[in-house]
């Protein structure tokens, strides 16, 4: 019997092996850093080195379930962090996020880092990102956060797990009993807080320079930031913040630690389960479907005294936040105008009666901002007065707080480019991110009148060519170049302005019509015309002085 055919198969198992080598760019790399030595892979490629996976806390599982997030022991020899660890516990609810995380898992404390520096690199400015999805979706390995173009602007990128959901903002008396700080909940943010804390320890090991931390995040990410600045916990880590629709002040906003507690007693009433030592001895799977089939949105960010001691807008009126420069914008179309119309054409007497339902003592005020002669008015009137109900008044709020109490420099923006169509026309895009298949009979969804609610992240982050959905063009890849440098600039030098960009002005405290950049195909410069708006909402919310 002739050996040919083995001989052929070790060939083509060689050639399979050496063309296999070819396309992995990568050697491994070591770096020591405060709890040992880990190891990650260089990329010859883009001369960029990446370590996925580094634990930054001991696994939040057993008796750590509900705790404040504790150091990660150090270990002995190395420890390989090639691969993405294990996302939050959370259900796909926004579609596929596209996740390239190890799994799923209460296991799920551990970042990533991204940098540019060779052997004596020194200093670099870093980003710290912290994912969007409502406290209850999201992780820090989604392709849109990748940080690798970034690090070729040479910044050290960072991004950041955090417990989700049930399992990271349920509060509970048994808990707050058994807590150093006397409090519950806010674990998911106390997360944050010991990665940012984890980033002052160890970034000089990826050449980064702790004091240049940039913190930056999207809608529950851009919650995320503003509450960390000002938090006692962290405003002192940080160098420079950049929010991307969201702060904690209407959206996602803390309520009485009691009140938290209430719901996580009701929570486990409705299931029968007795106490919190109960509650921990539960498999995954229990807690999972528990929160489930309660229909559920999360659980709220409670004011513990800790982490949060008070409202945002008490503490930035104290100017006790972190005083630090300010980059933070919205999108044109935060909630689509059927979120205020509610099933209702858009006709003039329809947007009316939805106005007075809303605002019965405050209706003819709101009227008057909102114009709705026509229905092109009203169709476009309905998203704004639905996003800035959802998340653009709070953001505003924000600019608004930090510009009036702080002598940091504050930059603002309003994102308007409108996303091109999908590649696959029989899926859509889900409102935090990913996508979901479109059943066969449900009807045309109505045309983008707007940026959608995050639609900028891959924009901001260079990273179209990682998000394959859409069918980028160049007018795509011109404003992403733009907005990108604008965020480079900023992190590196607290200003966004550079060579070949738009001038962008900072914002002055007490400026009625302050400066905006709306960055799009051809980015510009306009004088605020819609703050009115967001001075009622401010009026309405009980939130102005």
């Amino acid at each position: 019997m002739s050996n040919k055919p083995i001989l052929y198969f070790i060939l083509f198992m060689i050639s399979l092996g050496c063309t296999m080598a070819q396309g992995n760019n990568s050697f491994p790399v070591q770096t020591t850093i405060k709890n040992g030595v880990i190891e990650g892979n260089y990329d010859t490629k883009t001369g960029i080195q990446k370590y996925f996976g580094i634990p930054f806390a001991k696994p939040p599982i057993g008796e750590l379930r509900w705790k404040a997030p504790q150091p990660i022991d150090s270990w002995s020899g190395v420890k390989e962090t090639k691969e993405f660890g294990p996302r939050p516990v959370q259900k796909l609810i926004w579609g596929d996020m596209n996740s390239r995380s190890n799994g799923v898992s209460e296991d799920c404390l551990y970042l990533n880092v991204w940098t540019p520096a060779t052997r004596n690199t020194k200093g670099l400015p870093v980003l710290v990102y912290f994912f969007g999805g409502g406290f209850v979706a999201g992780d820090g390995s989604e392709p849109r956060y990748d940080g690798e173009n970034m690090a070729k602007e040479g910044i050290v990128v960072v991004t950041i797990n955090y417990r989700l959901g049930v399992f990271g903002f349920l509060a509970h008396p048994e808990l707050s009993a058994e807590a150093p700080y006397k409090a519950s909940g806010n674990y998911g943010l106390l997360d944050q807080a010991l990665g940012l804390q984890w980033v002052q320890d160890n970034i000089a090991a990826f050449g980064g320079d702790p004091k240049k931390v940039t913190i930056a995040g999207e809608s529950a990410g851009s919650i995320s930031v503003s509450y960390q600045m000002a938090s006692p916990l962290s405003k002192n880590l940080i160098s420079a913040a950049i929010g991307e629709s969201g702060a904690g002040i209407t959206a996602l906003a803390p309520v009485p630690l009691s009140e938290g507690e209430k719901a996580g007693v009701e929570f486990f009433q409705k299931f029968g389960v007795n106490s919190i030592a109960e509650a921990r001895k539960l498999p995954t799977r229990d807690l999972y479907e528990m929160y489930n089939e309660s229909g559920r949105f999360g659980f709220p960010v409670v004011l513990d005294g800790y982490l949060l001691p008070k409202s945002l807008t008490e503490i930035f009126n104290a100017r006790e936040q972190a005083q630090v420069p300010l980059l933070l914008g919205w999108n044109t179309q935060e909630n689509p105008a059927a979120a205020f119309m509610q099933g209702l054409p858009s006709t003039k007497d329809n947007f009316i009666k939805k106005v007075q339902e809303t605002y019965p003592k405050d209706y003819a005020e709101v009227l008057k901002l909102y114009p709705h002669e026509t229905e092109e008015q009203v169709a476009y009137s309905a998203m704004d007065l639905a996003g800035d109900r959802f998340i653009s008044y709070s953001t505003w709020k924000w600019f608004d707080l930090h510009r009036k109490n702080s002598e940091q420099p504050v930059y603002r923006y309003l994102y308007a480019k409108l996303r091109p169509p999908m590649v696959d026309q029989t899926l859509e895009a889900g409102l935090a991110g990913g996508t979901s298949k479109r059943a066969d009979n449900a009807p045309p969804r109505p045309k983008d009148l707007g940026a959608p609610h995050a639609a900028e992240i891959e924009y901001a982050m260079g990273n179209l060519d990682r998000i394959k959905e859409f069918a980028w063009t160049a007018h795509d890849y011109q404003t992403s170049a733009t907005m990108f440098n604008y965020f480079a600039n900023f992190i590196k030098t607290h200003n966004p302005n550079g060579e070949g960009l738009p001038e962008w002005p900072k914002a002055i405290a007490n400026d009625e019509n302050p400066p905006v950049m709306v960055i799009d195909t051809e980015s510009k410069t306009v004088k605020s015309k819609n703050d009115a708006r967001y001075k009622f909402h401010d009026k309405f919310y009980g939130n102005s002085k």
